[in-house]
């Protein structure tokens, strides 16, 4: 790991086990859950808000202002508006999509699953989330919950990773073989 995703990846593990272990105190696991899924998805959605988080070209005034209303606007519960607060106090917001992870990390364990990533080149329905979610708990033995994003890149196809297991089905990939067996050939 380079240093800087190291030094961030530290710096998430305190803000997150400190709101993690918050929440627990609280008996607020699910409103976290909750929160720490909007939050994934805003980040995901606005280009705006991750630029945010990430340019140094604004001002610590501003990044608290603007995610202090982000927050309100989104519903968010006070210890993670608290937290986000003092992230951006700090000039820390850049490691939000870190503490996102970390925190899902902290929930499934807590909760006894498993989190996927799962790509997929069109959005799923519910009925597929549930067929793979099942799948996928058969194979790991545990409780599955699936992070899904959409790739058109990949043509057709799923691309799972659980852990460090990584399984591609992916149209894309399939081609890309087949472009290298060719090349062998000729």
């Amino acid at each position: 790991m380079s240093e800087p995703a190291s030094i961030s990846s530290g710096i998430a593990e305190r803000y997150a086990a400190a709101l993690f272990s918050l929440s627990k105190e609280e008996g607020a696991l699910d409103t976290l859950e909750r929160d720490v899924d909007d939050l994934a998805q805003a980040l995901s959605d606005s280009d705006e808000l991750s630029e945010l988080i990430h340019s140094p070209v604004y001002s610590r005034d501003t990044q608290s202002a603007a995610i202090g209303a982000v927050a309100e606007k989104m519903g968010l519960s006070t210890p993670v508006r608290n937290t986000l607060a003092l992230m951006a106090s700090k000039r820390r917001l850049f490691v939000l999509p870190a503490l996102i992870a970390q925190l899902r990390d902290m929930i499934a364990e807590e909760k006894g699953e498993v989190t996927a990533d799962v790509t997929s080149a069109v959005e799923l329905t519910d009925a597929q989330r549930s067929a793979l979610a099942d799948t996928l708990k058969s194979k790991v033995g545990r409780d599955v919950k699936l992070n899904t994003k959409v790739d058109a890149g990949l043509i057709g196809g799923l691309v799972v990773r659980v852990g460090s297991k990584m399984i591609d089905t992916s149209i894309r990939s399939k081609l890309a073989s087949l472009q290298n067996a060719m090349k062998e050939v000729g």
